[in-house]
């Protein structure tokens, strides 16, 4: 899996090419991503259901396919009536066997945006991030990070538990303080179709002050899509245009953005 040449690249760290948006074209989107200089992709799993799909997939398109594919194994937020405390124990078993491709614990946090939430929901929420957190340490695996008004909350979990490899949060847009908090953890920030976007100017200024050593890119596809590209499917070789559009706000070359997101993403993943 390692980049052994000099061959300018992007690693596109958080692409959903496992959801069914893709099935009629997933190698011809692969295909396009390589045109667009991709080299890498992770997917992220939501549910228990697709741990075992994602680990043989993974394998199988980086096979076939002109990219190569790792993947992170965990429980999305957003479907928290699905999971329970006993996929825990199966995640942790899947761990233990150290799939190949298997770069992660993710898509995991917390997402607290309906006020509508039950004490219920938000409790199961918070018992479930915090048993992947503990895989983390476990495991000694990295994180993926899924955060909508939570930040502060899920802070506190990463303060008590210490995951020593960090990971990532995904599609940042918290304040500046928070970023600060996250960076103190060792933790990268991902950036990806938002940035492109005038009216994001918070996220915007974040993008283009912070370390470029805390930064990796993503296009959370087939969702989040890219400013002129709106009721589109999102892909992940556009990782390239939100490149370029980090590139015009760093006021740094997209070489320089290239190199450094990818090394970010390879460093942190172990590739």
């Amino acid at each position: 899996m390692a980049q052994g040449n000099d061959q300018l690249s992007l690693f596109d760290s958080h692409c959903h090419l496992n959801f069914s948006d893709f099935d009629n074209d997933r190698i011809p989107v692969l295909n396009q991503a390589k045109k667009a200089e991709v080299s890498h992709i992770c997917i992220p799993a939501t549910k228990h259901a697709e741990w075992p799909s994602l680990i043989n997939e993974s394998e199988l398109l980086s096979k076939v396919g002109p990219v190569n594919i790792v993947t992170a194994l965990g429980l999305h937020p957003w479907f928290i009536a699905e999971h329970n405390l006993e996929h825990l124990k199966v995640l942790d078993r899947l761990l233990q066997q150290r799939p190949a491709r298997v770069v992660a614990i993710g898509e995991t946090g917390l997402d607290f945006f309906d006020r509508n939430m039950t004490s219920h929901a938000k409790v199961k929420q918070l018992a479930l991030f915090t048993g992947q957190v503990e895989l983390a340490c476990l495991h000694q695996m990295p994180l993926i990070i899924h955060g909508r008004k939570s930040h502060d909350d899920i802070l506190k979990v990463l303060r008590r538990c210490k995951p020593k490899r960090a990971g990532i949060i995904h599609a940042f847009s918290g304040s500046e303080q928070q970023a600060g908090e996250y960076l103190k953890l060792g933790f990268k920030l991902g950036f990806g179709g938002g940035i492109t976007y005038p009216r994001a100017s918070k996220t915007r200024h974040l993008a283009s002050m912070l370390p470029i050593n805390s930064i990796v890119l993503e296009t959370d596809a087939p969702d989040m899509p890219l400013n002129g590209y709106q009721g589109q499917r999102n892909e992940p070789g556009r990782v390239k245009l939100v490149a370029e559009c980090l590139a015009r706000l760093r006021g740094i070359s997209f070489r320089e953005v290239a190199e450094a997101t990818s090394h970010n993403c390879r460093t942190l993943f172990r590739i």
